[in-house]
């Protein structure tokens, strides 16, 4: 009796779109910052309205505010608002511009640079204002 051995063909392996795209980590990043940014809105919110609740504890939660690790955070901060903004302008211009989906790529270049350009000074401001205490 003569068998056969037959092999499946190989199986193509299937890719995600964005797996990996420079567009994929765009749109993760902003999702990110946007919660980052909600987060720091809703702490500010609720420490602002301690004023009301109890001025001394007001304060003293205000005097924690002025240590290194916060200004860091603060740097952080910055770079999460900077980022979700330029990068929501991007996207708005995708979603509006006839041909923004073409350019899509290239305005995420652009507004990389844009936030490089913008953090370099107020990261070396923030920093120098952490750490000497100046205001």
């Amino acid at each position: 009796m003569a068998t056969t051995t037959e092999t499946a063909p190989a199986r193509e392996r299937t890719r995600s779109l964005y797996r990996g795209d420079p567009g994929m980590w765009s749109w993760v990043l902003h999702r990110i910052t946007g919660v980052v940014t909600f987060f720091f809105l809703f702490v500010h919110v609720l420490d602002t309205a301690l004023v009301r609740v109890d001025p001394q504890a007001y304060n003293e939660v205000i005097d924690t505010y002025k240590t290194p690790i916060v200004g860091l955070m603060e740097l952080g901060l910055l770079a999460a608002v900077l980022y979700h903004a330029l990068n929501g302008i991007r996207v708005m211009l995708v979603d509006f511009w006839s041909k923004g989906t073409q350019y899509q790529r290239l305005m995420l270049w652009i507004i990389l640079g844009l936030w490089f350009v913008l953090m370099v000074p107020a990261a070396g401001r923030i920093l120098y204002n952490t750490f000497t205490g100046g205001h």
